[in-house]
């Protein structure tokens, strides 16, 4: 992590602010050409390789969600922003190893990235001693490519077809079942990948209706994915800027 320091300069913050406004006008404006309500809609601001001063300068402005991709980076980080005294919803987003589960149980209210049964025990051994369960999103495959990451919609594989990665999930006590995630595959317009995720989407809260997030869409898609029934945004670059600007 760069600059681990909790001062946040003024130029910064009002770099900071004027990106999250851009990003909740476009998310208002989506729900409007959807028909939705704005309040059904969760942007997730992904922090990875920002320093724990954005998250802080984040939560002063009114972030309440702050994803991470790696736990290596995010443990550390979620630890100072504590010590800051500031407590906001962490979501783990990235690929996960079952080795890092008991770790990152220590610090996520949400892991997006569940994509096999045997990483489904992993983290409910993991999170046994919580106050609370931790939420977990089943990643899907869109494309039905398990090389790609996902479980598999469709699939009867015991270790990573979608119904049963949802069901290990659903049975361990230390865990909730949330919803799904998935990501556009390479290739694919997000229009497609979307569409098809609300059809899978569909299905799956017919089996599990309390399992109603949907994770989808980025910074250049999330109005499309939106306008598909995504109820939480993962926003990086719109909000905070690429990297190399930062100093």
């Amino acid at each position: 992590m760069t600059d681990s320091s909790a001062t946040v300069r003024p130029d910064r913050r009002a770099e900071l602010a004027a990106g999250l406004a851009q990003v909740r006008t476009r998310i208002a404006d989506a729900c409007a050409d959807a028909g939705r309500d704005v309040a059904g809609v969760t942007m997730i601001a992904v922090t990875k390789t920002y320093p724990a001063s954005d998250v802080l300068a984040l939560a002063g402005l009114g972030v309440t969600d702050v994803g991470e991709n790696r736990d290596q980076e995010a443990a550390g980080k979620a630890a100072e922003v504590a010590a800051a005294g500031v407590g906001p919803r962490w979501h783990f987003i990235g690929q996960l190893q079952r080795n890092k589960a008991r770790s990152v149980v220590r610090y996520a209210d949400v892991v997006h990235s569940v994509d096999s049964v045997r990483l489904a025990r992993a983290l409910a051994s993991a999170a046994v001693d919580r106050e609370r369960p931790l939420e977990a999103l089943v990643q899907v495959s869109i494309d039905g490519d398990p090389a790609r990451g996902g479980a598999v919609p469709g699939s009867a594989d015991p270790g990573n077809g979608l119904e049963p990665v949802a069901e290990a999930v659903a049975d361990a006590p230390s865990l909730r079942l949330a919803g799904l995630m998935a990501v556009a595959p390479l290739g694919w317009p997000p229009e497609r990948a979307f569409a098809r995720l609300a059809e899978v989407a569909e299905t799956f809260r017919t089996l599990h209706p309390g399992a109603s997030a949907l994770s989808a869409g980025m910074s250049g898609d999330l109005e499309i994915a939106i306008r598909y029934g995504a109820t939480h945004v993962r926003v990086g670059s719109a909000l905070l800027g690429m990297r190399s600007t930062l100093r």
